[in-house]
């Protein structure tokens, strides 16, 4: 039996994950994050929970990478720790993988396995080939799939474009021959199953940015995600048209920069990039900075910019600030606020409501449609998408003509069972995510995120007292120390009523008592949140703080 195992990434955007399994083999295609949702305060991003992974360390052989995005390579290094594979992935995706395993300590212990367009390696029983496929950042590869059982095709995060670029294209000839070859099951991407029509072309976004920067008499602030290489031609190419120098403002930008121009994807002219820090020695009209900070992320380099809190670069009258990416679900508060602020500093912003200065990198319906057509897949399983998605993409393939029966919705933890009778969903491991908040892995939970959310709604307040062991008399307090729980003068009753509540729990439970001090704790609890909901209708988490001497 041949399983499809899908970690993460089914039935929600980002947290890319998959096992590929045979008897004795298992490969992993991607190890992405997601980065957190709005409950989930004080986490920096989420990673998909591999449990099977570490039950089933002596089967793994290795892991593939589509491409470089992080809800597709950001969680590698947290499954590398578990287990030591090869990876294998395109030069570019190796080039900015390796910056990231340096920084965790593991590039010297990963076996990096470096794989074009058109190569096929052996991952025994399994043959993968590498496809590749147009999207928003370079070196992206679909896969074909030979498994004892029949072809499988992944085609990755893709679209099919209309570009004269060959390093920007989808193969749609070879995904054609697989389809003449018989392929077995299709695993496509579901993202932007929603939107009609075709995607937008590239060359659209470069005349319509083109436009904007042409008319700008002060500085140009480009905002967009680091790894976009494309886009960052295209400004750049602008930038010199309108003889503008240019400046790469942001870590991961300088760091993408740099592995693009080493593998020759990207060339600049010295003289025309300028260091940030002397961007204030140049008039204003001969500045463009591409920087980061699309998405309103709270330290990016645009926020800073928003904020006046940027050693180099404050936003002021007369800068006009693009914003050329799409908005990440989750975000939108966070850009929404950017903007604002981008507007009280005095610049004109333009985003994609009111320009075309984005384009995306996912297939809409018509070039989703094409892709079933080209491989005419027996079974079709719709991948890389909240559960909307999925079903909407299952239902576009019945209509292109697919047996209902044949095109499999499934979810994190199904396993995608094919044998001699067909395919399946037929049973389910444990899956989940684990938070990641600082260095700590999976420590943070449902209580946690619970304490975090009661804490920011109604502040904390502590008790301390101080109580003889053998009287049973309090000899200091109690004390009230509220945060996020004010006590002003207008409600100053509240600390003296209070104090006469504690009082009596601790006259009402004599000395000698089993436990006193944990009766008395927990009571305390109780007694204080009534007391506060009845006279001010808040709940503050209590805690108490008593000492026995």
């Amino acid at each position: 039996m041949f399983k499809i195992i899908p970690l993460g990434g089914f039935g929600e955007i980002g947290l890319n994950m998959m096992a590929v399994e045979y008897e004795e083999t298992i490969f992993i295609i991607d190890a992405g994050l997601m980065f957190p949702e709005d409950h989930m305060l004080g986490v920096d991003i989420v990673i998909p929970e591999m449990g099977y992974i570490r039950e089933n360390k002596s089967k793994v052989k290795g892991v593939i990478l589509t491409h470089v995005h992080e809800d597709h390579i950001g969680a590698l290094s947290y499954l590398l720790k578990e287990i030591s594979i090869p990876v294998y992935g395109s030069a570019f995706t190796l080039g900015i993988v390796s910056n990231k395993l340096r920084e965790a300590d593991l590039l010297g212990s990963t076996d990096l396995n470096l794989v074009k367009a058109g190569e096929t390696i052996s991952i025994d029983p399994f043959k993968i080939e590498f496809i590749r496929v147009s999207h928003s950042t370079l070196d992206c590869m679909g896969l074909a799939i030979t498994t004892p059982l029949g072809l499988i095709v992944h085609t990755g995060d893709f679209r099919i474009n209309n570009c004269a670029d060959p390093v920007n294209t989808t193969d749609v000839s070879r995904f054609a021959r697989l389809g003449e070859e018989g392929v077995l099951a299709l695993l496509s991407d579901s993202t932007n199953v929603e939107n009609e029509g075709y995607t937008v072309s590239d060359q659209k976004v470069a005349d319509s940015l083109g436009e904007i920067i042409a008319k700008s008499e002060g500085r140009v602030i480009v905002a967009l995600f680091a790894s976009n290489i494309f886009r960052i031609r295209q400004i750049v190419d602008i930038a010199l048209k309108n003889r503008r120098k240019i400046v790469f403002n942001g870590r991961s930008i300088l760091q993408t920069v740099a592995v693009a121009k080493e593998l020759d994807y990207f060339s600049c002219p010295d003289e025309m990039i300028l260091d940030v820090k002397k961007v204030n020695s140049f008039p204003d009209n001969e500045i463009l900075i591409i920087t980061t900070g699309s998405q309103g992320e709270p330290m990016s380099a645009l926020t800073r910019m928003s904020t006046g809190l940027h050693k180099q670069v404050n936003i002021k009258k007369g800068d006009s600030v693009i914003l050329s990416s799409k908005v990440i679900p989750g975000n939108e508060k966070a850009i929404s606020s950017t903007i604002n602020s981008l507007y009280r500093r005095g610049a004109d912003v333009v985003y994609d409501k009111l320009a075309r200065v984005h384009v995306s990198g996912h297939a809409c319906q018509e070039e989703l449609k094409l892709m079933i057509n080209l491989t005419k897949p027996k079974y079709f399983i719709p991948i890389h998408g909240e559960y909307r998605h999925l079903v909407i993409h299952a239902r576009l393939a019945e209509k292109l003509g697919l047996e209902r029966k044949n095109a499999i919705v499934a979810e994190n933890g199904s396993m995608i069972c094919f044998d001699e009778s067909g395919c399946r969903v037929d049973g389910k491991i444990q899956t989940g995510r684990v938070l990641i908040d600082g260095k700590g892995v999976g420590d943070v939970g449902a209580s946690v995120l619970r304490q975090r959310r009661d804490l920011s709604e109604d502040g904390l307040v502590v008790v301390t007292m101080v109580i003889d062991e053998e009287t049973g008399i309090v000899l200091y307090g109690p004390e009230l120390i509220s945060r996020g729980f004010v006590f002003g003068a207008e409600t100053g009753y509240l600390v003296d009523d209070a104090q006469c509540v504690i009082l009596e729990i601790v006259e009402e439970i004599e000395p000698g008592v089993d436990s006193r001090i944990n009766l008395i704790r927990s009571r305390l609890q109780k007694a204080l949140k009534q007391y506060f909901f009845f006279t001010i209708g808040r709940r503050p988490v209590i805690l108490p703080v008593i000492i026995e001497v």
